[in-house]
């Protein structure tokens, strides 16, 4: 497994856990996942999305979210990389 796929793994486990995760620890999984996408997105020629911008937004306020909010971020989070790691692949 590449270290994005394992990553996404461990955002979805995280999404289904989330009640168990602290402030620190979402908020981290989201930063890093930011910056992934960020990453990703540089090297595809994909412009900056709102996407990025919601997770920026659930990060900053990590302790203000609810368990759901903080999951539907996680999830989404996972969805992009998903999605950016097939489109690099056949970029090849």
């Amino acid at each position: 497994m590449s270290p994005n796929t394992d990553f996404i793994a461990e955002l979805i486990r995280a999404a289904n856990e989330v009640g168990n995760l602290s402030a620190l620890e979402k908020g981290r999984m989201l930063q890093r996942s930011i910056v992934i996408i960020r990453d990703g997105r540089n090297e595809v020629g994909i412009p900056p999305a709102d996407g990025v911008i919601d997770l920026q937004t659930v990060a900053a306020s990590i302790d203000r979210r609810s368990d759901d909010e903080v999951k539907a971020a996680l999830l989404d989070a996972a969805d992009m990389i998903r999605t950016l790691k097939i489109v690099l692949d056949a970029k090849g």
